[in-house]
């Protein structure tokens, strides 16, 4: 098929491309660790397995509000061109400068580090290495997404498949490690008595473990045929996603038992270990090193692709606005995205930086959420060919959690939530400067 340009950007990306960046952009490291922390929170397997299918659903729903937005405005940069235009340049700003600042970033450091530890030990190099490691492999991947975004496409199918082959080997050797007891995966578990709270606290890292699905609405204006792509890679990505989550939940209890996964550091590696001994370990961090390289690659093209927006705005550098070469990319987005997430991977400060910016990304899906109601009073004849099922029951249900996920990450943790709402405040100075730097009003 032939590509089609649409505000300066080619639309290359199918529907295989569009699900492998689904799947990419929410499976990361936290599968393989999280499910720990769950487990410390929880009493049971049963009470384990619902939770990770409660956090499924919830975020499937999240996700099919974006499918109806990315159908609606099939357009690079996601949730800043929906708040640009249901609620103004200004909020839309705070997002990007949060996002663009820190998050992206940050993400792209922290994740690049946990590639490089796990690379290490799989390979067995000294810890030394580490940093090095972590930061050829930002400076490669933006190299390959320079390139254009079927380079980048390429790269990511690869790694995606290959993070998946390492989920299936974690549930196999859960599965063989059980013995068909499996019925014992589902245990209550009286070494580990919780309260109802607690149960409650559980559902948080749980949500976080399924985030990223938002990677390929900042991707929209390089997917072919978008209406009826995004709607369809977003919901076959997340059900997949949500499938590999309870399978490989299943697996940790049926091999470790509730009590085993409660007390481990490293799940996945104790599960491989169990039944390959001392070499299972190296395989899973093999297995995790493919995984986070794959999300950092989705992280470097989408957070280029809003920082562009932002800078074809006139709320950041104009450079970073420009689309150059025959495939059309955001060279100058890239190079500067890379850069500063190499500065903040040789800082070491991404970890608390990450932490001082949650609130502010959970409060980006809730307001990125709540612009369909916008959408759907301002344009109300408006034909879509997708419509989220059940509205508005779904967007109220994704806005509700979400206000209650950052309240209570407010209440745990205070000083953070203060350090995220003052980051997005510092950013109104900057936007006015921006503004009379560009010479345009508000």
């Amino acid at each position: 098929m032939k590509s089609v340009i649409q505000d300066g950007y080619l639309r290359r990306l199918g529907m295989w491309d569009a699900v492998m960046i689904v799947i990419g952009g929410v499976i990361g490291s936290g599968i393989f660790r999280t499910p720990a922390s769950v487990a410390k929170l929880t009493g049971s397997g049963l009470e384990q397995l619902a939770l990770w299918l409660l956090g499924g659903g919830l975020t499937l729903a999240g996700v099919l509000c974006y499918a109806e937005l990315g159908a609606r405005r099939p357009q690079v940069g996601g949730t800043y061109i929906y708040l640009r235009e249901a609620f103004g340049r200004l909020p839309a700003f705070l997002f990007g400068w949060t996002m663009a600042l820190i998050n992206y970033p940050g993400s792209i450091a922290a994740v690049a580090a946990t590639f490089a530890d796990y690379f290490c030990s799989a390979a067995g190099l000294p810890h030394l290495w580490s940093r090095p490691i972590a930061v050829g492999a930002i400076a490669f991947l933006v190299g390959i997404n320079l390139g254009g975004i079927r380079a980048g496409a390429w790269v990511q199918s690869l790694f995606t498949v290959l993070k998946l082959g390492a989920v299936s080997l974690v549930v196999v050797a859960g599965l063989i490690l059980a013995r068909g007891h499996w019925g014992l995966a589902l245990a209550v578990d009286t070494a580990h008595p919780v309260n109802s709270m607690a149960v409650v606290g559980a559902l948080l890292p749980v949500l976080f473990a399924y985030g990223g699905f938002h990677y390929l609405n900042d991707l929209a204006g390089e997917v072919k045929a978008p209406q009826q792509t995004l709607p369809r890679a977003l919901t076959i990505g997340m059900l997949t996603v949500v499938v590999c989550y309870l399978l490989a939940n299943f697996a940790y209890l049926a091999g470790l038992g509730h009590a085993g996964l409660a007390t481990s550091t490293a799940p996945a590696a104790d599960t491989l270990r169990s039944l390959l001994g001392p070499h299972g370990g190296d395989w899973i961090a093999w297995g995790i090193a493919c995984s986070t390289f794959g999300y950092c690659n989705i992280a470097i093209a989408g957070g280029a692709r809003v920082i562009q927006t932002m800078g074809a705005d006139g709320v950041f550098f104009r450079a970073t606005g420009r689309l150059e070469g025959a495939s059309r990319v955001p060279r100058i987005a890239l190079v500067a995205l890379g850069a500063w997430a190499i500065v903040l991977t040789l800082s070491g400060s991404f970890d608390r930086l990450l932490d001082y910016t949650t609130v502010g990304e959970w409060l980006a899906h809730a307001f990125g959420i709540a612009t369909l109601f916008w959408y759907r009073r301002q344009f109300p004849d408006q034909p879509s060919p997708y419509r989220v099922p059940l509205y508005p029951l779904l967007p109220l249900l994704f806005v509700g959690v979400v206000l209650s996920v950052i309240l209570a990450t407010a209440w745990h943790s205070p000083g953070d939530a203060g350090m995220s709402l003052l980051i997005i405040a510092l950013g109104i100075p900057v936007y006015f400067l921006w503004l009379r730097r560009a010479g345009t009003e508000a």
